[in-house]
């Protein structure tokens, strides 16, 4: 098995959890360049809020997108975005990536503003 097969086996076992729990899941998606993060809701798996570092407005206030500073920004702007939608507690769905670097910022910084998981 290569290292995407066993990622996206983590994954699978992850949402299996949270499907179980049927609550509403952070989603972290991370890329060499880029971090992507969308809550999406439990039961019909929409999209409710999403946030990224290819936003225009983001990308005027980071000097780098794929760093931990610009992790911790968009774990900030995704609970911002979610505490407006009316979203206080959601399950953390890190895609099968290591709870390690950019991953980790963003779901500290998500918590920090205010999101419980």
């Amino acid at each position: 098995m290569d290292k995407h097969a066993t990622r996206l086996r983590r994954a699978r076992k992850t949402r299996a959890r949270i499907a179980d729990l049927k609550i509403v899941r952070l989603c972290v998606f991370r890329t060499n360049n880029h971090i992507y993060a969308q809550v999406i809701s439990a039961d019909g798996g929409q999209v409710l809020v999403s946030a990224s570092t290819l936003e225009a407005d983001v990308r005027k206030e980071l000097k780098s997108s794929s760093n931990v500073e610009a992790a911790a920004f968009i774990g900030k702007r995704i609970a911002q975005k979610a505490k407006t939608a009316g979203i206080d507690v959601v399950a953390f769905d890190r895609s099968g990536f290591q709870y390690h670097g950019r991953v980790k910022a963003l779901a500290e910084a998500a918590r920090e503003n205010g999101l419980s998981f």
